[in-house]
C-alpha cells in the first residue's frame, strides 16, 4: 500500500502536467512524472519538510518543490496518513486563485 494518495484534483493536475510536457516529448514526461512520485515518496516519510505558504492559502498545506523539476511542487497535508497530495501545480500558476 502506498504511503501517498492524491486527491482528484491532484490526479487531474499530474494528467495535465504529463499531457503538456508529452506534447513535445513522451519520455520527459515520464521524467517528470516518476520525480513526482519520488519527491511523494520522500515526504511521506518526513511529511513536515516542506515550507507553510500563509502568504498563499490559509489551509493547512505544505509545499515542496520536485527536484530537479523546480517548476513543479507539490501541496501536501503534512498530517494525514497516508499523506494526501492536495495538488501537483507549476509555479506559473495562480497558487492563491487555485487553493483557498
Amino acid at each position: 500500500m502506498s504511503q501517498y494518495a492524491f486527491t482528484p484534483q491532484a490526479v487531474n493536475d499530474l494528467f495535465e502536467v504529463w499531457s503538456y510536457i508529452a506534447d513535445d516529448s513522451p519520455e520527459a514526461a515520464d521524467r517528470v512524472e516518476a520525480a513526482i512520485h519520488e519527491a511523494c515518496d520522500l515526504l511521506a516519510s518526513r511529511p513536515h519538510m516542506g515550507t507553510i505558504r500563509e502568504d498563499l492559502t490559509t489551509l493547512p498545506v505544505r509545499f515542496w518543490f520536485v527536484p530537479p523539476f523546480r517548476n513543479y511542487f507539490i501541496v501536501y497535508d503534512p498530517e494525514t496518513k497516508p499523506l494526501v497530495i492536495v495538488r501537483v501545480l507549476h509555479r506559473s500558476r495562480n497558487i492563491s486563485e487555485i487553493l483557498p
